[in-house]
């Protein structure tokens, strides 16, 4: 062994054979660790603080930038080269398999968050950036240097191919960011282990230590993959006010239910979806102006959004309606209120109507080859703080819709706060006037959520509801015939403001959206 220790130790070629291939299986996993810890911290960026093109920049320009630092490092390292590459595994394994759950819980804890997100992307892009130039000098006595660098950015591609097809399809589904995070950690650690056999030759007597660490490593990991439920606890009991109740990881979303005094409340994403509290004052408002505003009994009623079933809820307390459809991306949300039991009880089990359809599709595919005219369109999507969400807000979403509207049909739209968010409020009134829709902007007060916008739309002009429809006059807890008039009288401090039409190529509404919203947190 004395050999392989002194080439273990120069930063010249190896002196002894090892398997080529089987490293080269390294650096595809390698490199889709790397690529899975970017996307773990650009979507828990994005999930936390919204704006998603910001935090995904950011994310992927430091992690580049922290990988070519890492790269300029590995000159300094020269001896025992073998070895210190399998540390380098390890301490990616701990920085980026603890990252998602550490920063998860440092969200609640820590004034400047961005900082602390930004501050793991870097140390893991410089330990990523410093293992392929060591695994290069590793390699470089087994292949020329034209098939050494080939090969091992072949395969780094690869591993990067995978991660971008494993993270969407595979781990976001169904383990959710902290289980992923973690279960990767321990991949990296199992490579390291797996790796001291491959080179031994070239790590000598030290091989055992190497070990140790890596099975302390992989052990501690599988622990808290074991605790990563208690550990996801934990970090949002610290996110939430009220104690988590329900927690789910669904396709594309998180779906957390807290509960306190006055009752329970939804969050996606970590964002309020509403609170039971008093969520039929948002629900009524949302609804109850568009059902009463057209001029004979509503047939066929279109729900986008909506997948709590609360709007469902107040659309069902009129008979004449004969067909329902919802339309919500995310089964998950629309079978939500199966699993929790207080949901279904708070929606009136609006699901278990015979008259309802539920579709689970993208919104904006499925209303271009719906044949059905509408006489009344109620969207209650959530609020457009990314660009996913924006384009549900677009001009061509409006046109679309106004086409699939049946003569005299009305629509209304949950449009955020024309208080707390003036512009993006006003930018949805535009747009939708824009798109050749007749508006009327209105408001309520929410106390879970202060002043909130909505619009009532139809082509030409809008006919305002002077009374409710007489189906639901006087079975509201809210709502009124006497203070409809005044939902669509704004004060000074709400009023319109020029703004952008928000089209599919620039997203204005998303930017307003995240600008305002973001002086209030």
């Amino acid at each position: 062994m004395a050999g392989a220790d002194s080439a273990s130790d120069s930063p010249v070629q190896p002196a002894v054979h090892i398997s080529a291939p089987l490293l080269f299986v390294n650096v595809v996993i390698v490199a889709m660790c790397g690529l899975i810890y970017e996307l773990l911290a650009g979507t828990l960026g994005s999930y936390l603080m919204g704006d998603s093109v910001t935090q995904f920049s950011l994310v992927i320009g430091l992690y580049l930038s922290a990988m070519g630092l890492g790269a300029w490092l590995s000159r300094f390292v020269n001896n025992r080269l073998a070895e210190r590459f399998l540390d380098l595994e390890l301490a990616v394994a701990i920085v980026g398999g603890l990252s998602v759950p550490v920063l998860f819980y440092l969200f609640a804890e820590v004034r400047h968050f961005q900082f602390a997100l930004l501050g793991f992307v870097i140390a893991t892009g410089t330990i990523c950036g410093l293992e392929l130039p060591l695994l290069m000098r590793i390699l470089q006595g087994n292949l020329s240097f034209s098939d050494l660098v080939s090969r091992v950015l072949t395969f780094d591609y690869i591993g990067a191919l995978a991660a971008s097809l494993l993270f969407p399809i595979v781990f976001m589904p169904h383990l959710g960011l902290i289980k992923t995070s973690l279960l990767v950690g321990m991949l990296n650690a199992v490579v390291a282990l797996w790796g001291t056999w491959i080179l031994r030759p070239l790590i000598g007597k030290r091989v055992l230590g190497v070990r140790l660490r890596a099975v302390a490593v992989l052990l501690g990991l599988g622990y808290a993959l074991l605790r990563s439920n208690d550990i996801t606890a934990l970090a949002e009991d610290a996110m939430y006010a009220d104690d988590v109740v329900f927690a789910k990881n669904t396709k594309h979303q998180r779906l957390v239910v807290t509960h306190g005094r006055t009752g329970f409340n939804l969050f996606i994403n970590g964002n309020l979806q509403f609170a039971s509290a008093d969520e039929y004052r948002y629900h009524e408002s949302l609804v109850h102006p568009a059902m009463s505003a057209i001029a004979r009994p509503p047939k066929n009623v279109l729900v986008l959004g909506g997948g709590d079933g609360l709007a469902l809820r107040e659309i069902r307390k009129y008979d004449a309606v004969e067909h329902i459809t919802l339309v919500d991306l995310d089964p998950g949300m629309t079978s939500l209120s199966r699993v929790f039991k207080p949901l279904g009880e708070l929606n009136d089990h609006s699901f278990d109507d015979p008259r309802l359809t539920v579709v689970n599709q993208d919104a904006m595919v499925w209303i271009e080859t719906t044949p059905i005219a509408w006489d009344v369109v109620i969207i209650d999507f959530p609020d457009p703080n990314n660009f996913s969400l924006g384009k549900l807000y677009t001009k061509r979403f409006y046109r679309l819709l106004a086409r699939k509207l049946a003569q005299g049909g009305v629509v209304a739209v949950q449009a955020t706060s024309p208080l707390f968010a003036r512009y993006a409020y006003w930018c949805i009134v535009e747009t939708m006037r824009a798109a050749g829709l007749g508006v009327a902007p209105y408001h309520v007060t929410v106390p879970s959520f202060g002043e909130w916008g909505y619009v009532l739309a139809q082509a030409g002009e809008v006919t305002l509801p002077t009374k409710l429809a007489p189906a639901v006059t006087g079975r509201l807890r809210f709502l009124t015939s006497d203070l409809l008039a005044s939902l669509f009288v704004f004060p000074a401090d709400m009023g319109p403001v020029q703004v952008e039409i928000n089209q599919l190529d620039n997203q204005a509404l998303v930017r307003y959206y995240e600008d305002e919203w973001r002086r209030w947190q």
